[in-house]
């Protein structure tokens, strides 16, 4: 385990009572670790708690103004859902927990601090899911991503069918979802699901390079370029560009230039 996952976790909520992820802020970058390495960091009903937890804590402390997410271990981000954990609860239980999957994809795709998963090995089901759901992405050269759902007789359930093809479009998407077919990592890059291929040992650096670039920038304004994104995803062109407009009047307004806001 890299040294810097043993360093004490900073936090303005305790987060020491965490099982199954570990969470840590240095600066104004703010990592989570999924911390279930002998597992290959399977995605459990506990993580998902542990997740929202630590998802709500980003979203509401204003110090943090980038995430990296990583894995414990040297063979997996995360290899999928563990089907056990969530197939064997009881019907009420398995209701709660329905809306806390729900619940928890819902933030973090409403963070709007951006979201950079550094992925490695083994990059499948609910462990690409949580890739998706960040806005940049860079792999390892070992790392491998699929969708091994339909071949055991269900779908993704945490948003794959939406966000895959929205990332790297629909034939694609669809071949991976249909034949449970795995990406290599230059694969994945061509087809736009990852950002940057680097060697294993340079993943987290680069990761971190990348995340203290876009620290170096007005945040305000990274800000509304990743919510003019988000938004205008699912808008008319004609109504993304309004909103685009609408962010970049608010950033002219908020530096005080008036005279330009109204030349617009």
């Amino acid at each position: 385990m890299p040294p810097w996952v043993r360093t004490p976790i900073i936090s303005r909520r305790d987060m020491s009572h965490f099982e199954t992820i570990i969470y840590r802020k240095q600066a104004a970058i703010a990592y989570v670790i999924l911390n279930r390495p002998q597992v290959l960091n399977v995605y459990n009903v506990r993580m998902r708690d542990e997740l929202s937890e630590a998802l709500s804590a980003i979203r509401d402390d204003p110090e943090v103004k980038a995430v990296i997410f990583h894995g414990a271990g040297d063979r997996a981000f995360c290899a999928g859902a563990d089907l056990n954990d969530f197939l064997t609860a009881p019907p009420p239980v398995f209701a709660r927990l329905a809306r806390w999957r729900r619940d928890l994809w819902g933030l973090f795709l409403s963070l709007p601090q951006p979201l950079i998963a550094a992925l490695y090995g083994f990059v499948l089901g609910s462990g690409l899911e949580i890739a998706l759901c960040c806005d940049l992405r860079i792999a390892a050269e070992d790392a491998q991503f699929g969708l091994p759902e339909t071949g055991l007789g269900f779908i993704p359930a945490a948003g794959a069918t939406q966000t895959l093809p929205r990332a790297i479009g629909r034939a694609p998407a669809l071949h991976m979802l249909l034949t449970g077919d795995f990406l290599d990592a230059p694969q994945a890059q061509r087809l736009g699901l990852v950002n940057r291929v680097v060697p294993r040992a340079q993943l987290l650096p680069a990761a971190e390079r990348l995340a203290q670039h876009i620290l170096s920038l007005p945040e305000p304004s990274v800000r509304a370029a990743k919510e003019a994104v988000k938004r205008g995803m699912g808008l008319s062109l004609a109504q993304a560009l309004d909103l685009e407009k609408r962010l970049g009047l608010g950033l002219i307004m908020m530096k005080g230039d008036i005279s330009v806001a109204k030349g617009q």
